[in-house]
């Protein structure tokens, strides 16, 4: 399977999860993804996109959030792009923690760490990107 290149790029407002949905959706059916991983996927894209919008760009929808999707045979790699300020993802509380466990935030990055077989981030000036790698093959 050769190179294929999709994007995606919607305003800063949490109603547009339905269309990063769909998009993702529209990418696993065009790559032939292994249906028992699509679930998990829709999570971990979910969840970045979440925190695009909410903690990043703060819901301002002026500010974009644009998803850069390249696919071959053996991978799906998706980049969640933001117009925030940057994280240190150390920082962030682990949420299997005994005093974590019942907050009701918090689970975003361990949900993406689950479900992806990679996630790196890109922190720059303009934003910061969150990168999803997913094996097409199974292990």
């Amino acid at each position: 399977m050769q190179l294929k290149e999709y994007s995606l790029e919607i305003d800063s407002d949490p109603n547009n999860l339905i269309t990063v949905e769909e998009f993702i959706n529209y990418i696993a059916s065009e790559c032939n993804l292994n249906k028992e991983k699509l679930p998990g996927l829709l999570i971990a894209i979910t969840e970045a996109t979440t925190n695009a919008i909410i903690h990043a760009n703060k819901k301002d929808s002026s500010k974009k959030v644009t998803l850069h999707v390249t696919t071959d045979a053996e991978e799906l790699i998706i980049k969640v792009k933001d117009q925030g300020a940057g994280f240190d993802p150390s920082k962030i509380p682990d949420p299997t923690e005994p005093e974590n466990l019942l907050k009701d935030s918090g689970r975003g990055l361990y949900l993406m760490r689950i479900f992806a077989d990679e996630l790196r981030y890109n922190i720059t000036p303009e934003g910061t990107e969150t990168i999803l790698v997913i094996k097409l093959s199974n292990p």
